[in-house]
């Protein structure tokens, strides 16, 4: 991996829009740090375990990692 995240200070933007940046930094980080454990040798799989909603219509998914470790020749 030869590419490395910079985030640039953004203008003077709304609120809304300055969250959707920061989600879209964090994933950004998350893919990231994703393909560090993949190289290290383990599986990572991204699984929804909640939905966060604000009362308004607006919801998010919430996440967590399952890591696993690569499986063992000849274990059962």
């Amino acid at each position: 991996m030869n590419a490395e995240f910079k985030p640039v200070a953004p203008p003077e933007l709304p609120e809304r829009d300055r969250a959707i940046n920061r989600v879209a930094d964090a994933v950004h980080r998350v893919n990231e740090a994703i393909q560090r454990a993949v190289a290290a040798g383990v599986s990572v799989e991204l699984v929804r375990v909640s939905r966060h909603h604000d009362g308004a219509g607006a919801w998010g998914d919430q996440m967590i990692p399952l890591v696993r470790e690569p499986a063992t020749p000849g274990a059962s």
